[in-house]
């Protein structure tokens, strides 16, 4: 699958069959459904690449502080773009 792929696939009324749970939290999240996108992301806490979808998640309810948290979890730094760019950066990183 393609970035492009991914980003046409969110027209769909479901997630595309296969993708890894990290993508479908984040094809939730592109439509609008946080709720769903951090229950995911709570599923395997402890988990590098879940904790950092899981500070993503925070840092656009806008709850920095927990953001931070869940960053630090992570071992990634704060991401200093705009949550677009982080989103973006997630589903390559995760494709």
């Amino acid at each position: 699958m393609t970035y492009k792929t991914f980003t046409t696939s969110l027209a769909g009324a479901a997630p595309p069959a296969g993708i890894n749970p990290i993508l479908t939290a984040l094809w939730y999240d592109g439509n609008d459904n946080w709720e769903q996108a951090h229950t995911i992301a709570q599923s395997k806490e402890g988990t590098k690449a879940y904790d950092r979808l899981h500070a993503y998640l925070h840092r656009k309810e806008g709850d920095e502080w927990n953001a931070g948290y869940w960053y630090r979890r992570a071992g990634a730094p704060v991401f200093k773009g705009s949550l677009q760019a982080e989103w973006e950066e997630l589903v390559r990183e995760n494709l």
